[in-house]
């Protein structure tokens, strides 16, 4: 089997026991946000399979936009990513 040489670490293993490859991650030219597509991203960064830097260039992401995320999945998990529930989530 060939594995193609990649830069940083191939794989990681996540606290519930899952395993989370480079694959995992959502193509680099996403435009289509979805909260499962950010979840994966936020995931990458924390458990250390991809850098912030790494993926704020690789995805086009803004500072502010990616720790929005990090903010969202933190207090709210999953849910407060997905778009339909920002105003439910939305500090007042």
């Amino acid at each position: 089997m060939y594995l193609k040489k990649i830069e940083g670490v191939r794989s990681v293993t996540l606290p519930d026991g899952t395993i989370m490859t480079q694959a995992d991650l959502p193509e680099p030219h996403t435009t289509r946000w979805v909260a499962s597509r950010k979840i994966a991203v936020v995931r990458g960064v924390l458990y250390g399979l991809i850098t912030k830097d790494q993926a704020l260039t690789r995805f086009g992401l803004s500072q502010e936009e990616f720790q929005s995320w990090v903010t969202a999945a933190a207090i709210h998990g999953e849910d407060g990513l997905k778009t339909t529930n920002v105003q439910k989530f939305r500090l007042p």
